[in-house]
């Protein structure tokens, strides 16, 4: 006689797992102590593990990732339940809510398709929404409700497109790549005068790494995938020169830099054969 199937699991019964999980008496002691602040870092460690999974189109690591990045969801509201805040069912409600109300072009009158993108609608949309959260502009910057916890890349792209909403841009790529070499030109004269590690070159660094996801942006490019994608050819191409060395009973260690760099071009010519 074989076993009756075990039924589906769904939202409630993941529900029910965390409350039973921050039980304070009876529940898991790490979970139980654990608080907005300590979860939030784990929070974002999921999503890139989302997108690491779309790069590496695995499929099947994306459904368990997915689940991972939907316990954080689940967590977070419970924490807010327990403070009497809010639950997941309110978090549901509030999206979709939202998602309605701001494409009325779908669900209100799909006449609104043709141009909705270009139009000011949506930033109107948020606007509505800011005043009846009794939210005002007043004393405000414009870039203030660009997060502060986000990738540097991607906060830097996030705050130039703020600043591009009021005219605040260069108007195409060309000025873009001058000022591209003018900091690598700064960055290099305070490398002269300063020495390496100074605080001057960190600062002329970041200027560089700010007009790079600037160049980014102009270029349609989202610049954190863009070095995920370097870095994956960088392991990936390091990997075939340790590869190499253990096929001649070598390793890294002991040999030279020209001999490895030799490994690395070969490895960039195969791969440049196989596309």
């Amino acid at each position: 006689m074989t076993d009756p199937p075990e039924a589906p699991q769904n939202i409630e019964d993941l529900l029910r797992v965390m409350a039973r999980l921050r039980d304070p008496e009876t529940g898991c002691p790490w979970d139980a102590v654990q608080s907005f602040a300590t979860i939030a870092p784990y929070t974002i460690e999921e999503a890139y593990e989302v997108a690491d999974a779309i790069a590496r189109r695995d499929v099947e690591g994306l459904k368990d990732e997915l689940g991972d990045l939907l316990l954080q969801v689940v967590y977070h509201s419970r924490l807010a339940e327990e403070q009497g805040c809010f639950d997941f069912g309110d978090v549901v409600e509030a999206i979709t809510a939202k998602m309605i109300r701001r494409h009325p072009h779908v669900f209100q009158d799909p006449g609104l398709r043709e141009g909705f993108e270009k139009s000011a609608a949506w930033e109107r949309i948020k606007a509505a929404e800011k005043a009846a959260r009794g939210a005002t502009d007043e004393g405000l910057s414009l870039l203030d409700e660009v997060p502060v916890a986000l990738p540097g890349l991607t906060r830097a792209v996030k705050l130039q497109a703020r600043a591009a909403r009021v005219g605040f841009d260069w108007p195409s790529l060309a000025p873009v790549l001058a000022k591209a070499d003018e900091e690598i030109t700064e960055l290099k004269g305070a490398i002269a005068a300063s020495g390496a590690s100074s605080p001057e070159v960190a600062q002329e660094f970041g200027d560089l790494l700010f007009v790079m996801a600037n160049l980014a942006r102009h270029l349609n490019i989202d610049p954190e995938a863009a070095l995920r994608g370097a870095n994956a050819k960088f392991i990936r191409r390091f990997a075939s020169i340790e590869a190499a060395l253990r096929a001649q009973g070598r390793s890294p260690q002991g040999s030279t830099l020209e001999e490895m760099d030799q490994l690395w071009d070969e490895a960039k010519a195969q791969e440049g054969a196989k596309e």
